[in-house]
């Protein structure tokens, strides 16, 4: 049985798949063991998903049964039940205090451990069905939207079909699926005409997302529109990939960076000229930022991922340098404002709350609550 782990890491832990260290088992066991034993010990984060009280609980047990004194006699299959059931929210990272943002010497990154844990595992054992299949929302969206949208809504909707599809892929029948659109974000934006002030005061690419391209097109068609009523003329292509975090989720790195390697090479030249890169979802842009300078790390990755910002980051810039355009024609009441896991874990504020709150006679309520999906659709 090994002993407790000291609290303080002999190096820094290795969260940078591109060397060899970050695939080393033993490396991986020991920074597991240290970093379960400081949740061990702090349990502030116990609510926060699954795999805290699988972990606390399987803790206790040893102790309880005098196996232990902590974590040093936790097997295998705990540490790939608690990986499992991380959802990647990052809430965990956020509120934890040892951490590098806190300048704590221990360094812990709750997170990407359990990511590199998973990683390690698909790289042994395969990708499973399911996360091969979640893993590729591009492909999943383009052969469901479109013209054959409302077959796809009438399958999905379908309890039997959704009963086998469970059998056969793992995804449970009971969470509702997001319906698939029948007019995908490009084609509308093929045949779209920019607004007349488009481009008045600049330029911006829109990275759409999948979740935008296929399923609800309104949100990045509504982007368009606003960035161009505010006069920000509109750059995209059909050519963007998936940011690539439904492949980490599912611990296969050789396809995320492959995604993050495509996205760098089409949004580099846009960056050079000067272009932020806007993205309506908090999960894209959560990782376009702080993910892909970590899995490409290159110059390259990084200069893309200093252009990023979130939409209502964008706007709200806008607005506090007196170019948002805030004449609006009608109320909208109350409001509640669901603060998005990544979005709070960009370090942002909550600008979109902000935005709406500028509206008049509009209350905002911020809800912080988790909304129950994982960043794989549950």
């Amino acid at each position: 049985m090994s002993k407790i782990p000291e609290r303080r890491p002999k190096r820094d832990p290795e969260w940078n798949p591109n060397h060899d260290r970050y695939w080393d088992a033993v490396d991986l066991e020991d920074e597991l063991r240290r970093t379960f034993q400081i949740c061990h010990e702090c349990r502030m984060c116990v609510n926060y998903c699954g795999s805290f009280p699988i972990l606390f609980n399987a803790v206790d047990k040893d102790i309880d049964s005098n196996r232990a004194e902590g974590v040093e006699a936790l097997g295998p299959e705990v540490f790939v039940d608690v990986s499992e059931h991380c959802w990647q929210c990052k809430l965990c990272y956020i509120k934890c205090p040892y951490t590098d943002a806190d300048d704590a010497y221990e360094l812990l990154d709750f997170p990407r451990l359990m990511a590199r844990e998973k990683a390690q595992r698909a790289r042994r054992d395969g990708i499973p069905l399911v996360d091969q299949i979640l893993g590729e929302p591009k492909l999943v969206g383009a052969a469901g939207a479109g013209p054959q949208a409302n077959m796809a809504n009438l399958i999905n909707a379908n309890r039997l079909v959704r009963k086998v599809t469970e059998k056969v892929t793992g995804i449970s029948s009971e969470f509702p699926l997001p319906p698939m659109a029948s007019e995908p974000f490009g084609k509308w934006f093929d045949k779209h005409e920019p607004l007349k002030q488009a481009g008045e005061n600049g330029s911006v690419v829109l990275f759409s997302t999948c979740y935008g391209d296929f399923n609800f097109p309104e949100v990045p068609r509504h982007a368009v529109l606003v960035l161009e009523h505010n006069g920000y003329s509109v750059e995209w292509t059909s050519e963007q990939a998936c940011c690539g975090m439904p492949n980490l989720d599912g611990g296969d790195v050789a396809a995320a960076q492959a995604k993050i390697r495509k996205n760098v090479e089409i949004l580099l030249p846009h960056v050079r000229e000067g272009r932020k890169i806007v993205v309506p979802g908090p999960t894209c842009g959560y990782t376009m930022k702080h993910e892909w300078p970590v899995y490409l790390d290159t110059p390259e990755a990084k200069e893309v991922a200093g252009a990023v910002v979130d939409l209502m980051e964008f706007l709200e810039g806008l607005r506090k340098s007196h170019d948002l355009e805030l004449e609006f024609s009608r109320s909208l009441g109350s409001v509640g404002y669901h603060a998005a896991c990544h979005l709070r874990a960009q370090k942002i504020g909550t600008p979109g709350a902000r935005l709406l709150g500028k509206v008049p006679d509009t209350s905002v309520k911020i809800v912080q609550e988790c909304s129950a999906v994982d960043g794989t659709w549950g």
